[in-house]
């Protein structure tokens, strides 16, 4: 198979780990989405590499992080790129210049704000370009609905990079769960320290909220164990704190934390229901010893699974931190092999960009169709239309002060 062409859109933490002022401070120091996509060239996987953005003077600053905390420290990996707009120039528009430049079967990645998903999205798609987005896909259940609609017409592969999926605990979860029964209950917790909101002041609170930041990975990853048993979301109500973030100087409507309350119910057996309770959180201590404190405890019928991804059983003692840390070399393993190239190609994060690449090299190929890897799973525009219509349904409920309902008719979804 021909290597695929990516041009990756947005240049921010996890795309490049560079945050205007340096490296972050976070768990993605050195990006997630480049240092996959660097890596994947070096395998032959990946073609031609491009990256684009809104101001174009970021980039020496960025070429000079890469070169620094990539090429030099695995081996002389090539982190070269062409990039939109020109060094000199801010241009909001220059991603349509980038995505003219490429070619149908050519492919994007998406880490941009929230409400930037859905043009940027529907820009490529209608040029017959694969795209990958961050979670969440979109903000809105009917632009989720549109963009499957716009890219079955075209013949595209979307794919939302939902990467907790990949998690070997959480896959094996999920597994797991299909033989423990009808679903019952479902609680989740995912945090990140307030240092955080520093490099999310820009847009938290305007453009996007919690819920929709990490709530989405453990909605998604409940109703990827739960619908495979058939269970649908039916209802949602949710509940928000404030005051914290906006101390720290985010705008007036951000909020801390946000909890979903969903009403599951089982499609053909409408009297059997459980429920789903979904927190987020990006107030949590500076030193809590780990980036995100995540865990899920699932019941059902004849079982349940408890899960704390937190703390793996790997802790390290620094007196620079003056605490224990908890690392996670599952999610993107940074230290080098023995011939010192990047060795974190098991890592979920990383596992998560090649099954992007994977399946959009397979569909030009003519091997798969976009339909076929719905049936394989993978986190879809089509297999996660359910996280949207909860994640909306949540911030309605919250703006609305009342509980929103999800409905299905004939395979069309609707908030009422």
């Amino acid at each position: 198979m021909e290597p695929l062409n990516v041009l990756m859109v947005g240049t921010g933490e996890y795309t490049t780990g560079f945050v205007g002022t340096g490296g972050s401070a976070s768990d993605k120091k050195v990006g997630v989405v480049g240092l996959s996509m660097f890596d994947l060239r070096r395998r032959g996987k990946v073609g031609k590499l491009g990256m684009v953005g809104v101001n174009g003077t970021k980039y020496p600053a960025i070429r000079e992080h890469l070169h620094k905390n990539i090429t030099l420290a695995y081996n002389n990996l090539d982190t070269s790129f062409e990039s939109f707009p020109s060094d000199d120039t801010k241009d909001p528009d220059a991603y349509k210049t980038a995505i003219d430049a490429l070619k149908p079967g050519d492919a994007i990645t998406i880490f941009t704000p929230d409400t930037t998903h859905y043009p940027i999205a529907l820009y490529a798609i209608e040029r017959g370009i694969h795209v990958m987005i961050t979670k969440p896909a979109v903000k809105l259940l009917e632009h989720h609905i549109a963009l499957l609609a716009a890219a079955e017409k075209h013949g595209v592969y979307v794919y939302v990079e939902h990467h907790k999926r990949y998690d070997p605990a959480y896959a094996d979860a999920k597994f797991r769960a299909k033989k423990l029964g009808d679903f019952n209950y479902f609680y989740s917790y995912m945090s990140q320290p307030k240092f955080q909101l520093e490099t999310f002041k820009a847009w938290a609170g305007i453009d996007s909220d919690i819920s929709y930041y990490l709530n989405s990975h453990h909605v998604d990853i409940c109703d990827s164990m739960v619908s495979q048993l058939g269970y649908v979301p039916v209802k949602v109500s949710a509940s928000a704190s404030k005051g914290v973030a906006t101390s720290l100087g985010c705008h007036e409507s951000t909020e801390d934390t946000i909890s979903l309350l969903v009403h599951w119910e089982k499609k053909d057996d409408p009297s059997k229901h459980a429920t789903g309770v979904y927190t987020a959180s990006w107030t949590a201590p500076q030193k809590a010893g780990v980036h995100s404190n995540q865990y899920f405890h699932y019941l059902a019928r004849d079982g349940e699974i408890t899960i704390n991804q937190a703390k793996r059983g790997y802790d390290v003692a620094e007196d620079a931190a003056g605490q224990l840390v908890w690392y996670n070399p599952f999610y993107m393993r940074y230290a080098p092999d023995e011939d010192g190239n990047f060795n974190g190609q098991s890592g979920y994060g990383y596992v998560s960009m090649e099954k992007f690449v994977d399946g959009c090299r397979s569909v030009n190929a003519g091997e798969l169709k976009p339909a076929d890897l719905d049936k394989k799973g993978l986190p879809t525009l089509r297999n996660t239309i359910a996280t949207t219509a909860i994640l909306e349904a949540g911030r309605r409920s919250i703006d609305e002060g009342r509980e929103v309902r999800i409905e299905q008719r004939d395979g069309n979804w609707s908030l009422l």
